[in-house]
């Protein structure tokens, strides 16, 4: 009897070790993009080998910082950290807004972001980012797609196909 209730604990531990393992295996791709990241085709945004995204890590590795457009009017920052089980980001967007949002759980190489609140937001009439997903294709290929709200409603949507930058 005493051993089935240890196997029983034991078995719950496993359970619930290995489900707050997964958002920190998810934050580790987030990490493991650190580098300078160009287009892997031209977009309305951008021409191929053009730099799009860099990523570096800060706060002792707690968080990572992704600055897109670098160098261009267009440079905005999003910074992705974990939030107790969850990851999230906030990104600073050139309209001067700061949605935040908080990882769903992942399907197989995808990461989907939530809208969860924002700074200087109405999110019924400001336009701002709302969600964003991740695929992660490979170590050096990412796609990202960005969609936008204004009045409610669908406004944009920016996707990009990234590939780690080489040499």
């Amino acid at each position: 009897m005493r051993t089935t209730k240890i196997l029983v604990v034991l078995v719950a531990l496993a359970l619930v070790s290995g489900a707050s393992a997964a958002p920190a295996k998810t934050f580790d791709r987030f990490k493991a993009l650190a580098g300078d990241w160009v287009a892997a085709e031209d977009t309305d945004y951008a021409k191929k080998g053009d730099l799009i995204a860099r990523y570096h890590l800060t706060g002792g590795g707690s968080a990572v910082v992704e600055d897109l457009f670098p160098g261009s009017p267009h440079e905005m920052t999003t910074v992705y950290h974990m939030d107790g089980d969850d990851v999230v980001l906030t990104h600073y967007c050139m309209t001067g807004n700061q949605p935040r949002m908080r990882a769903k759980a992942p399907e197989g190489d995808t990461v989907t972001f939530a809208f969860d609140g924002g700074t200087n937001i109405d999110a019924k009439k400001t336009k701002h980012m709302h969600d964003a997903s991740f695929q992660f294709v490979s170590e050096n290929e990412i796609r990202t797609q960005w969609n936008g709200l204004a009045d409610g409603k669908p406004s944009m949507t920016v996707k990009t196909h990234l590939v780690r930058k080489t040499s």
